[in-house]
């Protein structure tokens, strides 16, 4: 067996997977630690010093699996992305870079791509988006319309909240998350016009209990047909090895 692949096969054991996620959660911890000033003011070198510590193993990590894979590493979108976490981390804290540096906290992110759980979430998510951008057209219609119908209806008495088309939107979208609907807007806009629970009752019932739980819909399908394609490439290949091991044994048979 070749240097490189050992290489890989030892980034690829699950003890060394184990390992990562450690590191990952506990430099998770230690950019906590990072924002109190009291922890800071006790331990601020030990912190930092172990902070970096994280950061090497991370860059080592991903020195390896470049040696290991060699192109093939770019293949992959959780490689990049990995690497480009890591890399957003290598920023020099100047003074034009120091808004990247707060990015560090974005290697907690790397959980996703070496937790197979986390993994199969996000890909079915991004499997759903464009079933979602199709719903988010149409969501982006009815809050339209229903932003012009507001603003034209309870605009004159509540400028405050309908009063231009992008305050009515934001109020409807507030209505929408149900954040204080009732009591906060609805009722007052009621005090004036008795009749508004016709606009704002199937305004609810549309976004709130139709649109929402379709793109729930959409991402939970979305999963599950992502778990179904692992599953199925996993049977594939335990038939695949399970024929060979046959079509071994039967040239062997057939030598004797």
């Amino acid at each position: 067996m070749s240097l490189r692949a050992r290489t890989a096969a030892f980034v690829e054991h699950p003890t060394v997977g184990g390992l990562i996620i450690g590191v990952i959660l506990f430099n998770a911890v230690i950019l906590g630690m990072e924002t109190s000033p009291a922890v800071m003011a006790r331990a601020g070198p030990l912190i930092l010093a172990l902070d970096t510590a994280c950061l090497a193993f991370f860059v080592v990590e991903i020195l390896l699996k470049l040696f290991a894979y060699g192109g093939r590493f770019f293949r992959s979108g959780w490689n990049l992305f990995d690497l480009a976490i890591v890399g957003i981390s290598l920023v020099p804290a100047s003074a034009g870079l120091s808004v990247l540096r707060a990015l560090r906290i974005l290697r907690v992110l790397r959980l996703v791509s070496v937790a197979p759980r986390l993994r199969r979430v996000v890909e079915g998510f991004v499997t759903a988006l464009p079933g979602m951008g199709s719903v988010f057209v149409l969501m982006a219609i009815i809050f339209y319309i229903g932003a012009v119908m507001a603003t034209k209806l309870f605009g004159p008495s509540f400028p405050e909240w309908f009063g231009s088309l992008g305050q009515s939107a934001y109020t409807l979208f507030q209505i929408m998350t149900l954040e204080s609907w009732s009591m906060g807007i609805v009722r007052p806009v009621m005090e004036v016009y008795p009749y508004a629970w016709g606009f704002f009752v199937p305004f609810i019932m549309v976004t709130t209990f139709a649109v929402v739980n379709l793109l729930v819909g959409l991402i939970v399908n979305s999963m599950q047909d992502a778990h179904a394609e692992e599953s199925n490439a996993a049977t594939d290949e335990y038939r695949t090895e399970i024929i060979a091991r046959l079509e071994a044994i039967e040239k062997a048979l057939q030598k004797k």
